[in-house]
């Protein structure tokens, strides 16, 4: 992401009281984010904060995200359709978006009431077994900048 791309994000995210946290090459862009431990990479934060890096590639972003991830919700902002469509199939988590905020992932936004239990484990079947009960879903959600208020 160019430099001026990601000081208008950031500078976005603490207009609205977001903390940044980030690796050297985000503190070069933005000075006053606090330096990201390796603590922040595997905390999901239940406030307003949130931890960035910045990576060569696709490749180098979907390992990270592999590594630190849960499973649950991953998003990519790109214009390059080869890096989303790879993305899409290399990450495996339950809800993958594109261009859109990782904020749609709940279950009013999929039709499924105000919320749906939220497991990122391995789940193991129980009782009558069909192929029904042996699959699982990987939603894709491609956007075009959308958040939620």
């Amino acid at each position: 992401m160019p430099p001026r791309a990601a000081s208008q994000i950031l500078d976005a995210l603490v207009a609205r009281r977001c903390e940044i946290r980030g690796d050297e090459a985000v503190r070069k862009v933005y000075p006053d984010a606090k330096v990201a431990t390796e603590e922040d990479w595997r905390t999901e934060y239940e406030d307003a904060i949130i931890s960035v890096k910045v990576v060569d590639d696709v490749g180098a972003a979907i390992a990270h995200i592999e590594h630190y991830g849960s499973h649950h919700t991953e998003a990519i902002i790109s214009e390059d359709p080869v890096s989303v469509e790879r993305f899409f199939t290399e990450i495996d988590s339950a809800i993958l978006l594109h261009n859109a905020s990782t904020q749609f992932a709940d279950g009013g936004e999929f039709g499924f009431g105000g919320e749906i239990g939220i497991a990122t484990g391995k789940f193991h079947a129980r009782g009558p077994v069909g192929l029904e009960q042996l699959c699982s879903f990987k939603y894709q959600v491609r956007g075009s900048g959308q958040t939620r208020p």
